[in-house]
């Protein structure tokens, strides 16, 4: 009799092991995707805010005892603001470890062409606890731009096209802080000087080459691009530039230039047909090997150029009115019998 009690016992002793094996170390979640993000916002990392955005996201199946392990874990004071993931099928174990050891994921900041302030910030909204209103008031207003020697106009200088890695809850200022790192070691002390010998600052080299990156997309002809700006530049003639134009309309769709969008606007300062010089900022924000175009650029003659009839995304350049107006008037009769305005 007390052989059998015994093992009664041993087997629900047994029993509670498994079932509590089962509920900490046992899959937990409750979605079917293959995983999901826990997002902590600042000021929000308490106890009940946490178990709020868990249970209305529906990602574990038992709050409850989840709750219950992070008393005994002091998870709740030691957590912090931030995204983590959670895997289809983690433990409640292995969930209250992450947050306890703050296993953030990082956030890739894959910046490619940008265009404008605006669409920096959005790209910014959408990867950070930050949103894009409070990037863009950031990123527009002097004072917080003064440590990073810019204004409003020539911020987007200091972004260069790469992939950024950050936690979710980096602030604005530290985001701007890995861009300005990242700008600091791109400008070498052999390419400063590369721009000093143009005549320009590297801010200026930058403008120019986010004119040559909407110009081209053929590497090979880009230096020669540059060339025909710094020569319009050193003979004081404005730069005449068709997507500075395009960039003070604000549609960067527009296929054939028309003098209403030139006339449309004569205010602006980015309109390089009615200013002469560089415009105040970048129109977008050009690959490093544009810019390296821009501080290699061939020593040229042309004053002058338009695309080629023949559609291939390259250009015919001319050191004179009358063989550049030849080469338009032939790319406005190759669109015109394709139609396209």
């Amino acid at each position: 009799m007390i052989k059998n009690i015994g093992k009664l016992i041993f087997l629900l002793i047994v029993v509670i092991v498994i079932y509590f094996s089962w509920i900490f170390f046992g899959p937990a979640t409750n979605f079917s995707e293959e995983q999901k993000y826990l997002y902590v916002s600042t000021g929000k990392s308490t106890k009940e805010e946490v178990i709020k955005s868990i249970d209305g996201n529906s990602l574990l199946k038992n709050i409850k005892w989840f709750q219950w392990l992070g008393n005994q874990w002091k998870i709740w004071p030691r957590l912090r603001s931030g995204k983590f993931e959670i895997k289809k099928g983690a433990s409640l174990f292995s969930i209250a470890r992450k947050l306890r050891n703050n296993q953030q994921e990082q956030v890739n900041l894959v910046i490619k062409k940008l265009r404008t302030k605006n669409d920096f910030a959005s790209l910014v909204g959408k990867k950070f606890e930050t949103d894009s209103a409070s990037f863009f008031q950031f990123i527009s207003q002097n004072d917080s731009l003064k440590n990073y020697g810019l204004d409003t106009n020539t911020i987007m200088t200091l972004v260069l096209p790469n992939t950024y890695s950050y936690y979710w809850s980096t602030t604005p200022t530290k985001i701007l802080n890995k861009l300005s790192a990242q700008h600091k070691k791109f400008w070498t002390e052999e390419r400063k000087e590369k721009a000093a010998q143009l005549g320009l600052t590297k801010e200026k080299v930058y403008i120019l080459a986010s004119i040559v990156e909407e110009e081209t997309l053929q590497n090979d002809e880009k230096s020669t691009i540059s060339s025909v700006y710094l020569n319009r530049l050193k003979k004081n003639m404005p730069l005449g530039a068709d997507p500075t134009v395009k960039f003070a309309v604000g549609d960067f769709t527009i296929k054939r230039l028309l003098f209403g969008h030139i006339n449309s606007t004569a205010t602006s300062p980015y309109n390089t047909y009615k200013n002469k010089g560089l415009p105040p900022g970048p129109i977008c924000t050009p690959m490093p090997v544009t810019i390296e175009a821009v501080l290699n650029t061939k020593t040229t003659d042309y004053l002058f150029f338009c695309a080629k009839v023949n559609g291939n995304g390259y250009h015919a350049f001319a050191t004179n009115e009358t063989d550049h107006f030849k080469n338009a008037k032939a790319y406005q009769q190759w669109l015109n019998e394709r139609q396209i305005h």
